[in-house]
């Protein structure tokens, strides 16, 4: 029992666990079904959280903040280039995953090359991104969605929500990833210590450049499956997924100092977010209120790693 509380993760169950008692208390119609709803809306999270967490575990205080304008964007693009037909679903997809993959090379450039802090890095790059969805929508004449990705994004397989399979799958991969590959321990390496990893002949450059090329192709498949939810494109859409997407990485038990990413735990922490609002709708907390309770929780999880990891170094 004692080792079960040690595992980083444990407190984002425990946080799901009692926020679904107390909706249960607040909302008497709660169920296993409205349940697969509230996992449904964390799996999206968790495919965007998970490009956050590899990002975040190249250490130097790293955050992709470019995340929220790519979502907005590659909605935009996959929107437009399908025009709602299926027989257009893979040339969309395809200019998607460019388009991040592109983006995270360049974040990637301007950090390693340029010396450029994470956060400025990729705050600008943002920045570009959304000044090109602004012109971008100017010319946006379709709000059609494929019914394939309509499918994909809102079905379900013998009552499972498909994009939560998805979410799942993509946990598993970057779990073996992190913990059973060498590029998961290179990544570790780098995360703990930049410089002993390049004494040690780590590829610091290119380690760092796969984070934030996968960071980039995961928030364009987040994009793309936002898209197929809502059933279009509109300004702002990735907007909630920046304080979300970080917010899952901490409470999921990953070191914001770098060196430790968890995915299973990324996974738990998307879930305890989205119930987190769930139960804030609920209990009919204003919208502003929403964002001041998560970003305490966050400030509060951080908190309390810090103080750990401090007395972990001096121990």
């Amino acid at each position: 029992m004692k080792r079960l509380f040690e595992q980083p993760w444990i407190w984002a169950l425990l946080g799901i666990v009692a926020l679904w008692i107390l909706l249960s208390i607040g909302a008497h119609q709660v169920s296993l079904g409205n349940l697969s709803g509230i996992v449904a809306s964390a799996a999206l999270l968790c495919v965007v959280a998970i490009g956050q967490m590899l990002v975040v575990t190249t250490g130097d205080g790293a955050v992709d903040l470019s995340i929220p304008s790519v979502i907005t964007l590659s909605a935009f693009v996959a929107t437009s280039v399908t025009g709602g037909q299926d027989a257009r679903l893979v040339l969309g997809l395809v200019i998607v995953a460019a388009l991040g993959a592109a983006v995270g090379w360049v974040n990637a450039l301007i950090v390693n090359r340029l010396r450029i802090p994470p956060i400025i890095a990729t705050l600008a790059v943002g920045y570009i991104l959304t000044t090109a969805t602004l012109i971008f929508n100017r010319g946006f004449k379709t709000y059609a969605v494929s019914p394939t990705l309509v499918y994909v994004a809102s079905g379900r397989v013998i009552g499972i929500p498909i994009i939560l399979l998805l979410a799942l799958v993509l946990t598993w991969a970057t779990a073996w990833l992190l913990h059973s590959s060498v590029y998961g321990r290179s990544l570790s390496a780098v995360g703990q210590n930049r410089r002993a990893a390049h004494f040690a002949g780590v590829r610091v450059e290119a380690t760092t450049t796969i984070a934030y090329v996968l960071s980039g192709l995961l928030a364009a498949l987040g994009g793309v499956l936002l898209s197929g939810r809502v059933s279009g494109a509109f300004l702002e859409m990735g907007t909630p997924y920046l304080l979300q997407s970080v917010g899952a990485v901490v409470v999921g038990g990953s070191s914001i100092l770098g060196g430790r990413g968890n995915a299973f735990g990324t996974l738990l922490g998307s879930i305890f977010l989205v119930m987190i609002v769930t139960t804030m709708q609920v209990l009919r907390v204003a919208g502003g209120s929403q964002d001041i309770v998560e970003g305490m929780l966050i400030i509060l999880v951080l908190a309390v790693a810090t103080v750990r990891t401090s007395a972990a170094k001096k121990a």
